[in-house]
């Protein structure tokens, strides 16, 4: 069915085949005429046309895909790689509609607030019978711990809320879930509208659009208010469960956009009542945590023992006031789904208003009217377990004998389970990029609200909210998980004018703090910066002898492989190559009797080496080199993350390679990218603790990595000489200034001379143990002893070994034993430093050892 009345034919031919639903449909009015808050962004996209569109959507995901923007909770894994699919089509809210949207959102609200501050203090509505008490007492959000706390302190706050709504089949709003713990989403929402911005400038630039970045300044300033401290700049962190979950790209990004120091749950520690950060210079008190860990994982003392997310007496320093936890712990009652059935009656009780915005129908089965409702006509309802909270359970697509354990289930703990009736939903345009068309999508929206930071001090009768003119949408049935989804949009509150562009940066009110990198590096931090470093370097420095062994494997004879220096190189790369593994090799088929089982196994096992599966393979080694990246995702720049994005996109490729020479090209893209991130990193970076322990990692594992090789090819290779002196000087990087020095043969002291002793070449250890030097130098001390520290004592004794040595002792490796027992004794002295400088600080910076501390004072009686 095509829409009546008359149509631009480019809008028309942009439609294609969506007209026609008959469901609700946000475009088409009754008549079937597009709605006049639609027309503007239908009449720009069409004049865009389909071949500019497509542009735009390539665009759009490429700034997603450069950003690192990920709900993946395995994305440590290269093959597990899945980012957003942002829809270039927004969903488009007029601003009468915005209206009553925004009224009924602040109302639901202040209704939660009002039932949370009650759940938690008098109980009247149980008392009143407004709640059945075995509805609350069962639920697992609702903390007893967290109950009945002295009348002198305040009980939880709302602070941030997230509801889910759809527009059903009909054109009505629906409330389908609230998120009161730890509402995800809002850095999402910004994040899409960045993106949409760029990849749709002229459409964006025009369009008269309510801004996002207020909202999260209103945060801001409301978490800086709710400090108890008098301090003008209150600690302030965010705690994230860590790199391995969904929504760790969100924690960081909302972290570094806030200025607040990104933490999991090791970096805090309650002492004397009160909750501090563990950093380089000691405990510093924190005032308020913006937590990402739902209730029972924050306090493994008093909620779930098995928590390795939380901080240990977390609930009590909140209890007595010390720190103040936004949303607070408990606020997860609120999220209890049978809620919704008893919400309209709860809000004319605390508020005595009606209900704007209706919940889905939804039935509490302790009620046993709602068990023979939903016995009757189980096929329309989904169900929900609350001891399994995030389960629903579809019976309209469960087996017989599993609907049988349902009905059991029901019969025996009736008051355990939530009925909620299944709906149709609206339908929306979104842009297909392989049709160039518009698509009817069914999509859940999620707006979130904020308490006034001029309210928090007032009783909770007066507290008002704010809402973020805008949120997030994703693609699915109704009530779908956000995380199920694999597209989301943008949406877009039209506002009577344009509106001024909002900077992301905050306006300072009067004098500001100066600030710069320092002692309040988290431990944890610095860490991960230091084993970033290592790994980086790690996985260099393999990749280069991975190269030359590629390289020499194409190069020598192929039906004799074992020639050579392929076996040393072998070595280099931890590889060794059992009997059997070349009696299996693949018999060559006909025609390539060229190529010997020597040579076939060898290659085998070199091209194991870009496999996920084998554990000394690069895919690994670069996951865990990931991991320690994403973990300090808010220290490094957008350029950057780029360069990394930039390998995990190659290495989502690099398990399938199976030629020697696209193995060679996959290596040498990947040394480049690798030098671009460290040059990123050495340029835009601070040069403070974080940037120096990052280079410290890097510069231990460089040395180990050019000592160990140095005394395989000049000690203990088994077939020494020139071929693998090549090897070293190419895989440091170090032929072209050898050649440009010396331009003849190739020969042991020059080559001694130019990566050991050459303190201005990059790749010599006398460079790196001066750089090190400086920077260890340089690093926190951990104590107050006038004596120099481990780490410093290593670097001195390496330095003077080398220093110190003999040089005329090491000439005519290839003739003096002597020579070889004195660079035996250098090479092993350098080596045994290098390797016990990483332990050395990692005891001194991170291991987060305190001083032990008597509790109880004894008293001797000597009469």
């Amino acid at each position: 069915m095509q829409p009546s009345g008359k149509m631009d034919p480019a809008v028309k031919a942009l439609l294609g085949e969506y007209p026609g639903h008959a469901a609700h449909d946000e475009v088409y009015n009754e008549d079937r005429q597009p709605r006049a808050h639609w027309q503007a962004l239908l009449d720009d996209f069409a004049q865009l046309g389909p071949d500019m569109l497509s542009s735009r959507f390539e665009e759009a995901q490429n700034l997603l895909h450069e950003n690192g923007v990920t709900f993946n909770p395995y994305e440590d894994d290269p093959g597990q790689l899945r980012s957003w699919q942002l829809d270039t089509m927004p969903w488009v809210i007029s601003t009468e509609e915005w209206q009553d949207l925004e009224a009924g959102l602040k109302q639901r609200s202040r209704l939660l607030e009002h039932l949370l501050d009650d759940l938690y203090g008098e109980r009247r509505v149980i008392q009143d019978g407004l709640l059945p008490p075995e509805l609350v007492f069962t639920h697992p959000g609702f903390l007893f711990a967290a109950a009945d706390s002295p009348s002198h302190l305040e009980r939880p706050l709302l602070i941030f809320h997230g509801t889910d709504v759809i527009r059903d089949q009909y054109g009505r709003w629906q409330v389908l879930a609230d998120w009161t713990q730890s509402p995800s989403g809002a850095g999402y929402a910004l994040e899409n509208r960045i993106t949409l911005a760029r990849a749709l400038p002229s459409i964006y630039r025009d369009a008269p659009i309510k801004r996002l970045a207020g909202f999260l300044q209103a945060q801001h300033r409301c978490l800086a208010s709710l400090a108890n401290t008098q301090r003008e700049q209150p600690n302030i962190v965010l705690l994230s469960p860590g790199p391995g979950s969904a929504g760790y790209f969100e924690h960081a990004w909302l972290a570094n956009y806030m200025n607040f120091a990104l933490v999991e749950g090791d970096d805090l520690v309650v002492r004397d009542g009160q909750v501090a950060m563990r950093t380089l210079g000691g405990l510093m008190q924190v005032d308020v945590i913006v937590r990402q860990i739902n209730d029972p994982w924050c306090d493994p003392l008093e909620l779930r023992a098995d928590s390795l997310l939380g901080v240990p007496g977390l609930l009590q320093a909140a209890r007595n006031g010390e720190v103040r936890i936004a949303n607070a712990l408990g606020a997860g009652v609120l999220e209890h789904p049978a809620l919704s059935a008893f919400l309209p009656r709860l809000c004319r009780h605390f508020l005595g208003e009606e209900l704007i915005l209706p919940c889905r129908e939804t039935l509490w089965c302790g009620n046993p009217e709602s068990i023979e409702t939903i016995n009757h006509s189980m096929d329309d309802w989904l169900l929900r377990d609350i001891a399994r909270p995030g389960k629903v359970l579809r019976p309209d697509q469960m087996s017989l004998d599993a609907l049988k354990d349902l009905r059991s289930d029901l019969t025996r703990r009736p008051h355990m389970f939530t009925a909620q009736r299944l709906l149709e939903s609206a339908v929306t345009p979104g842009f297909n990029p392989q049709t160039r068309l518009l698509e009817r999508q069914h999509t859940t929206l999620r707006f979130f609200s904020l308490v006034e930071p001029d309210d928090l001090k007032k009783p909770v009768s007066e507290r008002n909210f704010r809402i973020m003119p805008g949120g997030l949408a994703w693609v699915g049935e109704p009530g779908a998980p956000l995380l199920q989804s694999r597209t989301v949009k943008d949406v877009w509150v039209l506002a009577p004018v344009p509106q001024p562009h909002i900077s992301l940066l905050r306006q300072a009110q009067g004098p500001i703090v100066v600030t710069r990198d320092g002692k309040d590096l988290p431990c944890r931090v610095a860490e991960s910066l230091f084993w970033m470093g290592r790994y980086g370097e790690r996985l260099d420095t393999r990749s280069r002898l991975l190269r030359e062994a590629l390289a020499r494997l194409l190069q020598e004879d192929r039906h004799e492989s074992g020639s050579n220096v392929l076996p040393d190189l072998l070595t280099a790369l931890e590889i060794t190559l059992e009997p059997e593994e070349t009696e299996s090799a693949a018999v060559p088929p006909l025609g390539y009797g060229r190529f010997g089982r020597d040579y076939l196994a060898t290659r085998d096992r070199l091209l194991q080496l870009f496999a996920d599966d084998q554990p000394d393979g690069l895919p690994v080694l670069f996951g865990h080199f990931v991991r320690n990246s994403r973990a300090v995702r808010d220290h490094l720049g957008d350029d950057t993350w780029r360069a990394i994005n930039s390998m995990r996109q190659r290495f989502n490729t690099i398990s399938r390679t199976r030629g020697v020479v696209v193995g060679q090209r996959h290596l040498e893209a990947m040394m480049i990218d690798l030098s671009a991130f460290f040059g990123l990193c050495n340029e835009t970076m601070p040069h403070h603790y974080g940037w120096r322990f990052l280079d410290i990692g890097r510069f231990i594992e460089r040395a180990l990595g050019s000592l160990e090789l140095l005394k395989l090819a000049l000690l203990t290779a088994s077939q020494p000489g020139i071929p693998l002196w090549e090897v070293v000087l190419s895989s440091t990087d170090n032929f072209t200034v050898y050649r440009r020095r010396y331009r003849s043969q190739l020969h042991p002291s020059a080559i001694l001379d130019l990566l050991l002793f050459d303190e201005t070449n990059p790749r010599s250890i006398g460079y790196m143990l001066k750089r090190l030097g400086r920077q260890i130098e340089k690093l926190p001390s951990p104590g107050s002893s006038p004596y120099r520290n481990l780490e410093t004592r290593l670097i001195i004794e390496a330095t003077s070994r080398l220093h110190l040595v003999d040089i005329d002792k090491l000439t005519n490796l290839e003739r003096s034993a002597d020579a070889r027992e004195a660079l035996t004794t250098l090479l092993d002295g350098l080596i045994g430093p290098m390797a016990e400088l990483s332990n050395a600080i990692s005891h001194s910076h991170f291991s987060h050892v305190e001083s032990p501390r008597q509790l109880v004072t004894v008293q001797y009686n000597l009469t």
